[in-house]
């Protein structure tokens, strides 16, 4: 075997050796990005509007955030920690079912936001979180109240 033959032989296994690392690599970074997909299916909740249930309502078993305001004497204690109340966008109206302690500042007319998923026609939360002054409404329920045309800026300075 000459020297020439010997040199693209050599050639020829470090080529191939390259597609190998470049294929290799590629079946990582795939594997690396469906685990990273597989981690996070749950980890991402949509916000929905009280409306948005309505007309379209969620898959079976899908969790998701709803926000709004708390109806007004719509607040019932059951046994122990358990609550029942409505939210509403001003359109559209849906009753809530939560077992747990609330934010201090939950209450009726103020926004707030819960984690859960819908059983039949009532959304059962697993977290309810609620504004965190008099003046503050979480971002997704300002916007849903400005798409209804029915929101009023707290901070406004009434008309003389």
């Amino acid at each position: 075997m000459s020297g020439k033959q010997e040199f693209r032989g050599l050639k020829g296994l470090k080529k191939q050796r390259r597609i190998q690392v470049i294929a290799l690599a590629a079946v990582a970074l795939l594997g690396a990005t469906g685990l990273v997909g597989y981690a996070m299916r749950d980890g991402i909740n949509y916000f929905r509007s009280p409306s948005q249930v309505m007309t379209e309502p969620p898959r079976e078993g899908e969790t998701f955030r709803i926000g709004g305001l708390v109806v007004e004497g719509s607040i019932k204690r059951g046994e122990g920690t358990e609550v029942a109340f409505a939210v509403t966008d001003t359109n559209a109206t849906v009753p809530v079912r939560y077992t747990g302690v609330l934010p201090d500042l939950f209450g009726e007319g103020q926004g707030m936001i819960a984690l859960g998923k819908m059983e039949g026609d009532t959304f059962v939360a697993t977290e309810v979180l609620a504004k965190h002054d008099e003046t503050y409404m979480p971002k997704e329920v300002v916007d849903a109240l400005k798409e209804q045309g029915v929101y009023v800026d707290p901070n406004a300075k009434p008309a003389s």
